[in-house]
């Protein structure tokens, strides 16, 4: 009698078990669905919109190969086409990259362009482009992307350093700032003082932007994005284990200097990449993986990871396309879009972790 009591008890608390988990699996699929969904609903727009205006018939003429010349071929694929698929990987690297920064740092508001990483990256690739321009040398796509890993790198080491001194955490949030300021205000004297109209265009590469995107460039930030994010994807363990603790991730095996490495040199080379690229771009990184947490309502690295890499790459078009199309045909640069949208994401987002701790 006891024996039937107690398995009635276990399957009762096994079916209400299973009765909580079923919301929350359906909110993720509902997410991920929903995600999906925006992307090819905001993939159409930004190719029908712009300065110049296509009809459906036109882009599927185009997309099966009925028309293969023209000056709306020429702008559909070789403008627009690579233009999506960069806001597309490089966003999905902001916010992959912004995950991985609040990991490490255990900072809501931790991100690449706050803690001045970004900062960093575009001030070297300035310095770089800036020499080997005033010699007639044009820069390669590795080269661009090494540049800015080393100047992210030394952002970086600087918070790094500051983190050994400095105990409280928004204090080092403050120092990464201050980096951030430094590096642009350093970038902005070389680029004012330029004097070939070459590189007098950087101020615009430094505001951000995915204009002027080739297939070539594409090519190379999928490899390097897309490789970037298998790997931390791979590490969905060791992370999550971190985020209990570094006492628990001892015990479960981790070692957590090695993670520590790895967790700065990943998100180092996703930032590095979308500056070398398209400049820097605020707020992605810092906001993407909070409303991915809002969303999904989990911090579980196996989801949060292809979680923020969906999410950041609908909200970066979602961006440019307002970018490029709300005072057509001048384009805003991206930041001022992601700044003005996104950062009172983060203000509603710090009054509501405020709220609970009260």
């Amino acid at each position: 009698m006891e024996q039937e009591k107690s398995k009635k008890n276990m399957e009762d608390g096994g079916t209400e078990k299973l009765m909580r988990r079923e919301p929350v699996m359906m909110r993720r699929i509902l997410f991920f669905s929903g995600m999906l969904l925006l992307l090819f609903g905001l993939v159409a727009w930004n190719v029908g919109s712009g300065s110049q205006s296509m009809s459906f018939r036109e882009i599927l003429d185009i997309l099966t190969g009925k028309v293969q010349e023209g000056a709306a071929f020429q702008i559909l694929w070789n403008i627009r086409f690579p233009r999506i698929c960069a806001a597309f990987f490089l966003g999905g690297a902001l916010a992959v990259s912004g995950f991985l920064l609040q990991t490490f740092f255990g900072n809501p508001i931790a991100g690449p362009y706050v803690l001045g990483i970004s900062s960093g990256a575009k001030l070297v690739v300035a310095i770089v482009m800036i020499m080997l321009l005033s010699k007639g040398v044009r820069i390669s796509s590795f080269g661009m992307m090494a540049a800015a890993f080393v100047g992210a790198m030394i952002a970086m080491g600087f918070v790094l350093l500051v983190s050994l001194r400095v105990q409280k955490m928004s204090l080092l949030i403050v120092c990464g700032i201050m980096i951030g300021y430094i590096c642009s205000a350093v970038t902005e004297l070389l680029v004012t003082f330029a004097d070939d109209s070459n590189i007098v265009n950087l101020h615009n590469w430094s505001m951000g932007s995915f204009s002027g995107m080739a297939w070539g460039n594409v090519k190379t930030m999928a490899w390097i994005v897309l490789l970037t994010c298998v790997i931390t994807f791979l590490l969905s363990k060791p992370i999550g284990a971190y985020q209990m603790g570094e006492a628990y991730a001892r015990n479960m095996g981790v070692n957590i200097r090695g993670l520590r490495i790895l967790l700065i040199l990943l998100s180092s080379i996703l930032s590095a990449c979308v500056t070398a690229f398209a400049g820097p771009i605020s707020f992605v990184g810092i906001a993407v993986p909070h409303l991915v947490k809002l969303m999904t309502k989990t911090a579980k690295p196996y989801l949060m990871i292809p979680g923020c890499f969906l999410c950041g790459a609908v909200v970066t078009l979602f961006c440019d396309g307002i970018a490029r199309t709300i005072f057509a045909p001048t384009e805003v640069s991206i930041s001022s879009v992601t700044a003005v949208l996104l950062a009172p994401v983060v203000i509603l987002m710090m009054i509501r972790k405020g709220e609970k701790r009260r």
